[in-house]
């Protein structure tokens, strides 16, 4: 079945960096888009970037726009996201997903705090 594993989260100072990782198994990956998506306390699930399937396609929300950055290895079966710049609205718990199938991960906690 599919499933998706994120990991690199953590607490980072307003200014900061850190870099996601979610693993993939149970379905085709490298022919499948990616979506990362966050989910802060008390809202909606928001979309935040997506990939197409070879990675020569790239979206992202105005939010992150020039401080985000999504990437994948269709080798290794992962996607990536680069935050840079971190703020604290970033503050969320941020969970990978392919809009071909309705799983979704754990997710991995993101805390931007001085």
């Amino acid at each position: 079945q599919v499933q998706l594993v994120e990991s690199g989260g953590g607490l980072v100072q307003p200014g900061g960096s850190l870099r996601l990782s979610c693993a993939a198994s149970g379905f085709t990956f490298s022919t499948s888009a990616m979506r990362w998506y966050r989910q802060a306390p008390g809202k909606g699930r928001e979309l935040v970037a997506t990939i197409s399937p070879t990675g020569g396609s790239t979206d992202y929300s105005d939010s992150v726009k020039g401080r985000f950055t999504i990437s994948r290895n269709n080798a290794n079966r992962t996607v990536y996201l680069q935050m840079n710049s971190l703020k604290p609205e970033d503050t969320a718990v941020y969970y990978c997903k392919s809009p071909w199938y309705a799983y979704w991960g754990q997710g991995t906690q993101v805390t931007v705090s001085s």
